[in-house]
Order: C-alpha cells, then structure tokens, then sequence
C-alpha cells in the first residue's frame, strides 16, 4: 500500500489484505485525508485490493483505476461494488496514459501485453515531480518487466526511488531493470516473517550490485519518502 501526496492531491496505490484495511482508512485519517484523487489497484490478488473496499466505503474518490474488471474472488467483487456505490467507473488504463496529482505528473507504463499471469498483469506507473522520479511496479514479474523495457527503450528513463515488484521475489525482476531504471533508493513491501521467505537473496543483490538503498517494510515499518 503507497499514499502519495501533492499539492493537497492525494493517490492510493493498492490497499493491502482485507484484515489491512481498518489500519489503512486510519492511517488516511491520520493524514489528514477527506478525498483521494485516485486509487490505483495495481492487479487482484488479496493482498494488494483486499484493503481497498473498505478504503472506497470511507473516501470518495475522483478516479479508481485496475487492470480488469473481471476476477473471481470475494474481495475485488466488493472492490467493484464499492466503486460503483461512487458511481465511478472502474478504469482500465493504457500504457501512455497520464494524468496530474497536484503538480506530479502520473504515466501508465504497464503492462504493455495482455498476460494470464494475475501477477504480470499489474499496472505499473511512474511518477514525476520536479526532478524526481517513483517508479511503482505492482507485482511485475520478469516476463512483462522485460516487453515493458523493450517496449519502453531510452523513453522508459530512470526512477529515483523503486518499489520493489512482488515484494523482492525471486521471480519479480531481471538483471536489466535496476541497471536500466538506476534507482538509488529501493523500497521493498514486506510482510514481517511471511511465510514466502520475501524478500530472496537473488533480487537483493542485484540491488545491492546496483548501488540501490534498500529500505523493507518488515525491518523499518511504514517508510516514508
């Protein structure tokens, strides 16, 4: 789960598990949130759209974006229910697409394909305010991270700050993308002793090799650019 802010704008990405969502509407509250500008469900599975029903019961919301419309689980129906009591369609964005938050500028840079993978159906942004840059991957992994790349080439840039694809999975990025986006801070979101053993050794050191910060939600808490 991401809140950025800009300007008084605020954007949500992802929400969490649903046991998550409670601590997310507070911590919104704690922050003095009454509208979100947008809310971003990178992809369905539980644990990224599980917390944003509750989110959606609290918070009007200008725009509510998610790479489909159709998946069969209990807690994106709800997702969709909520959005609807907003009278909000539920966008499906195209790589290229942009829009502000406050003076940050939001792209759509993914995915670039259609994938039966949930996980590579993600949608990936990257955010740009003065000369720095955020780059949020969802939970990508190494088969739509690369037709994104090819797609993308030198128009894909570099990122100041990456949050992690699939919380540092060993599956959730290539040797190419921390040399091609040359992050110098990454932020890996990470349940405290999950049961997935995440984050593995091989994408850490290929952080590491990169020259990257690595700041974990499991070690740190809540972090905070």
């Amino acid at each position: 789960c991401a809140l950025l802010e800009c300007d008084g704008k605020f954007m949500l990405i992802d929400g969490g598990n649903v046991d998550d969502s409670r601590l997310v509407v507070s911590y919104l509250l704690e922050q003095g949130v009454e509208t979100l500008d947008a809310v971003i469900c990178s992809h369905a599975h539980e644990d990224h759209v599980g917390g944003l029903p509750g989110v959606l019961a609290t918070f009007p919301a200008e725009r509510i974006f998610a790479p489909t419309v159709t998946y069969a689980s209990t807690c994106f129906d709800d997702f969709l229910r909520y959005a609807d009591q907003q009278d909000k369609p539920v966008e499906i964005p195209s790589p290229g697409d942009s829009f502000p938050l406050g003076d940050a500028q939001i792209t759509v840079l993914g995915p670039v394909k259609t994938y039966a993978e949930t996980n590579d159906t993600s949608i990936v942004v990257r955010v740009d305010f003065l000369e720095t840059s955020f780059l949020f991957t969802g939970d990508m992994e190494v088969l739509a991270e690369i037709d994104m790349l090819n797609h993308w080439g030198e128009e894909l840039q570099t990122a100041d700050v990456l949050k992690v694809g699939h919380h540092g999975s060993s599956t959730s990025f290539g040797h190419r993308f921390p040399y091609e986006t040359m992050p110098e801070y990454a932020v890996i979101s990470v349940g405290t002793g999950n049961t997935y053993a995440h984050p593995h050794d091989a994408p850490l050191s290929r952080l590491y090799h990169a020259d990257c910060t690595i700041f974990r939600t499991d070690e740190l808490g809540t972090v905070i650019a």
